[in-house]
Order: structure tokens, then C-alpha cells, then sequence
């Protein structure tokens, strides 16, 4: 083996990008480069030459075609033990290129962009990177292949101490690199799959979907960045880490403000917290325990709303994590640092929040910027995934149907809106008991929540027994209908008035006759919120 003799460094990203050509330089490398990072490099005080001057070519074309000519890709992919590639290459004058540094146009940032054109988009898919990058990698035995500022030192070190870089090294570089334009061209496809028509504005995968436009693809792209290692799975046996989807939005892109290091069940308590919180128009606190909120409730500012929501299960939410739909002031914060929770999702803290937060240096702050719900959701089975459309119908609450003789009075209706809206975000079987917040002007709470049962009336069950305020009153929604009478009349027993439920059961006049019989006020929606 021995020293490189030539790198062509072209990065969008331009961290370390200078300190590491020095190093190259002190070695005797010669360095070529392209436009801003040329530039960059020049001011810096490292010697090098443009990819025009190795190519005798131009750039052209806005930047479009610099890095793809003959002298570039005959340098990098020529085998050096091969006597006919040694010739060929000779014979047209090609310079050996031994390391690429190269690292891509921002594309997921650029589709990230509020309002972004469609020409700018397309001007933004890297082609000269990409081509250098899979040329080195496929070369590998002869070239190394640099895709991130992380490898800099390391690869520095390497060649300082030893002269050249192992086999080894070359082969987990193009490894990487393979990882890298895989992952670029995937998120391309994953943009561009939500452009309806070329030229026209991306159109948000929601919205797509809502108006039917989109299929399943046939082949399926997911494209994320690895964020980081955690330090256990759900259990402490089980390795995890964390993947952005490459924009700044949602709850794995947040800002955390404080706090020790996430977990992942921090982070997947945090995702239905802030879910379910991002329901509501209203001030809404969700409190979250084990992916179920074990008290929601909307009010005039988050102070009241966390109040309302903690007084539904003050128990259940120790050791738990909000989600809010406001900034968290300081009237606010003063009260939620008084319970220990894990986390606090917000789309902002206030100064005076922060302060008060301070003290408590192991809960975690989260800033998190909201965005669209997406159109489709995965999960894994044994050997492959299942895809369906995310559960973001908008629903007419004008649509449904009271199907029983007593109509819900004005404030039962608004407390069947409210648990219909939290019943989502219940694990099936579900069942939630609301209310409106005695003495308030319309604001909701729940009062009990029965999640995750085999049977349905066992979840109206554990929904009242886990109800510490009063039942008398309340209201209940149910996410699939009632397959028998037995359920409504567990409801009834409790003490709520009326029901609502999607409906649809071959006994839905028998369950209805009951709730007449009852008394009860009884809406279906024609919509089941089934959530495993």
C-alpha cells in the first residue's frame, strides 16, 4: 500500500472540510476541488487545484456538469492492478484518484422548507455526488470513499500513523457510502411520489391522501437518518436507537431544552401525547402512561387545561409525560413541576417556564415543531411490513346520527366530541368517560379511560372503576360499536347519559332498544377508531 496521491473534495456540507484538506495537504496529497468548496479551501490557506483544471472543461450548465467527465470517473474507477485500465487511462492522460470526499446537495432540508417551489426542488437533487460517490465505493479496493465530517479525524489519524488506509477501512467506507446514496435516492422518491403533477407545488402527504391521489407504492422507499443510540430498548435486554425522517418536524426532530438522554419508551409515550394534544383547537394537555392518556382535557390557558387533566387520574400520571398544544407558561410550569413526569412535549417553553424548569434537571423539555399528520403509517411483521392510511379522517360531527328517542342536550354533545376525539388515541378495546369541566364554559376532561381489554364491557368496566371524579353525568365513547346490550348498560350502571359509537353491530337495534330503555342519548358516527 501506499500514500494517496490525489482527493477531490466537494461537500455541501462543509464542516471540518478544511482542517482535514491540511492534513491531506501535510502529506503530500494533492488536493482537487469544486466551486464553494475550492473557494473555501483558498481562504483557508490549503493548496488546490479546480476539477476545470484536472478536466480541461468548464463547470457549465449553472453548476449542473463539473464533476462528470472522463477525467473524473476514469480516475476514480480505474483498477490499478489492472494492466489494461493502467494503459487505457495513460493513454488519455488520467490522473489516478485515490480519495473522494464528497457529501450531497440538502434535498430533505430543501422539501422541508416552508412554501418550497417545485424548481427549486428539482435544482437541488444532487447528480455529479452521487456518480463520484458510487464510483468510489464500487472501487473500493483502490479508493476511499468519504461521505461524513465524522470520518475525518479518525481517517486522518489512520493515514498519519500508517501511510496508507487498510482494506478494511475502504470497505466499511463503501459500505457507508452504498447506505448513503440509497438513502438519498429514497428520499427523493418519497418527495417527488407526493408531486401530483411535475411543476406543480408538493403537495402535503395528508392531503394527498384525503383526496385519494396516492397509492401504495410497489416498491416502498424508507429513507432515515440514524439520530442516535439509546441506551435500551422497552426493556433493558433490547438494543434500540432513534432515526430522523431528515426535516425538523415531529417528534423525533425535536429540540430537547433539558434533561437526561431519552429513552425509548420516553419517546414513544411522547409521539401519543403529542398526538393526541395536536387534536384539539382549544388549550389541551394530554397526560400519557404507557401510550394511553390517562387524563386529557382542554381549557381557557394550559394551566387550567393540566389541572383538568390531572385531577382525571392524579395516580396514573406520576411517572408519565405531557403533551400540550401551547407554549408552557409560567403560570403553567409552576404546576406541572409540582408532579414528577418523565418529559413535557410543547411547541414552545416560555423564558419564565424554563427558569422554573431548571430545578428539575432530570425532566425532559421538548420543543417540537408541529406538522401535518402523515398519510400512511408501517408496521413490521415477520418478513416484510404492513402499510394502511393513518387514522386522520376529518369527520362531520353534523354527519352523525342520533339513533336513539333522547337527543344528547347541547352539553352532552360537546362532551361526546370530546371523548370521541380521545377515544383515537385509546388502545382496543376502548372506552373513554368525559365530561364538560363543572362551572367552565364548554371546556372537556376525561374521567375514566378503559384501554386495551379483551372484551368490550370489561373496558367499560375498568373505565369506571378507574374514574376517581364523579360518573353521575358523564358521557362515553366507544371506538367500534357494541357487539351486545351488556356494555351499555355497564355504561349506564356507571352513571353516564349518553353514548356514542361508529355503530354497524348485527345487534345495533337490540343495544339501541337498551339505551331507549335506559334513557341514555345515543350518536354513531359510521366511523371505528380501532387502535392495537
Amino acid at each position: 500500500m501506499s500514500l494517496p496521491a490525489r482527493a477531490l473534495l466537494s461537500v455541501t456540507d462543509k464542516t471540518g472540510i478544511v482542517e482535514f484538506a491540511s492534513r491531506l495537504a501535510g502529506l503530500g496529497v494533492e488536493i482537487v476541488s469544486t466551486g464553494g468548496t475550492f473557494k473555501l479551501l483558498r481562504e483557508g490557506g490549503v493548496k488546490a487545484i479546480e476539477v476545470s483544471d484536472l478536466t480541461g472543461f468548464p463547470e457549465m450548465l449553472d453548476g449542473r456538469v463539473k464533476t462528470l467527465h472522463p477525467k473524473v470517473h476514469g480516475g476514480i474507477l480505474h483498477v490499478r492492478g489492472n494492466a489494461a485500465h493502467r494503459e487505457a487511462v495513460e493513454r488519455h492522460g488520467i490522473q489516478p484518484i485515490d480519495i473522494v470526499v464528497v457529501n450531497l446537495y440538502e434535498f430533505e432540508e430543501t422539501a422541508a422548507k416552508p412554501g418550497v417551489g417545485f424548481e427549486e426542488l428539482i435544482e437541488n437533487i444532487d447528480i455529479g455526488g452521487p456518480a463520484m460517490i458510487r464510483s468510489a465505493a464500487k472501487n473500493f479496493l483502490d479508493v476511499a470513499v468519504i461521505t461524513s465530517p465524522a470520518d475525518y479525524d479518525y481517517l486522518a489519524r489512520e493515514l498519519e500513523e500508517t501511510g496508507a488506509l487498510s482494506l478494511d477501512t475502504k470497505w466499511k467506507l463503501a459500505q457507508k457510502a452504498f447506505r448513503v446514496t440509497a438513502a438519498y435516492d429514497a428520499a427523493i422518491v418519497a418527495v417527488l411520489d407526493q408531486v401530483p403533477v411535475a411543476g406543480e407545488m408538493p403537495v402535503p402527504q395528508s392531503a394527498a391522501a384525503q383526496s385519494g391521489e396516492r397509492d401504495f407504492p410497489e416498491k416502498l422507499n424508507l429513507c432515515f437518518n440514524k439520530l442516535a443510540d439509546l441506551r435500551y430498548g422497552e426493556n433493558p435486554h433490547q438494543r434500540a436507537a432513534s432515526y430522523s425522517d431528515g426535516t425538523a418536524f415531529g417528534i423525533a426532530n425535536a429540540r430537547q431544552l433539558q434533561g437526561k438522554e431519552l429513552s425509548y419508551n420516553n419517546l414513544v409515550d411522547l409521539q401519543a401525547a403529542w398526538e393526541l394534544a395536536q387534536e384539539f383547537e382549544l388549550p389541551a394537555c394530554a397526560i400519557i402512561k404507557h401510550t394511553n392518556p390517562c387524563g386529557s382535557a382542554t381549557g381557557p390557558d394550559l394551566q387550567h387545561a393540566y389541572f383538568s387533566a390531572l385531577e382525571a387520574d392524579p395516580v396514573s400520571a406520576f411517572g408519565g409525560v405531557i403533551g400540550v398544544n401551547r407554549e408552557v407558561d409560567g403560570p403553567a410550569a409552576e404546576e406541572i413541576a409540582k408532579l414528577f413526569v418523565e418529559a413535557v412535549a410543547a411547541p414552545s417553553f416560555s423564558a419564565e417556564a424554563k427558569q422554573r424548569f431548571a430545578a428539575k434537571k432530570n425532566l425532559r423539555l421538548l420543543e417540537v415543531k408541529a406538522l401535518a399528520r402523515p398519510a400512511s403509517q408501517w408496521k413490521q411483521i415477520s418478513g416484510g411490513l404492513l402499510a394502511q392510511d393513518a387514522d386522520a379522517i376529518k369527520e362531520d360531527p353534523t354527519a352523525w346520527e342520533v339513533v336513539s328517542k333522547r337527543r344528547p342536550t347541547a352539553e352532552e354533545m360537546a362532551a361526546l366530541t370530546f371523548a370521541w376525539t380521545v377515544c383515537k388515541h385509546v388502545k382496543s378495546n376502548a372506552i373513554v368517560y368525559a365530561r364538560i369541566v363543572p362551572g367552565s364554559e364548554g371546556y372537556a376532561q376525561s374521567v375514566g379511560v378503559g384501554a386495551g381489554q379483551m372484551s368490550r364491557v370489561d373496558s367499560c368496566k375498568l373505565g369506571a372503576m378507574k374514574a376517581v371524579l364523579p360518573l353521575c353525568g358523564s358521557v362515553a365513547a366507544s371506538d367500534a360499536f357494541f357487539p351486545f346490550p351488556d356494555g351499555v348498560e355497564e355504561i349506564a350502571n356507571a352513571g353516564a347519559t349518553a353514548i356514542i359509537q361508529p355503530g354497524g353491530s348485527m345487534r345495533d337495534k337490540e343495544v339501541i332498544a337498551v339505551a331507549d330503555q335506559l334513557g341514555l342519548a345515543m350518536v354513531v358516527t359510521g366511523v371505528r377508531h380501532f387502535r392495537h
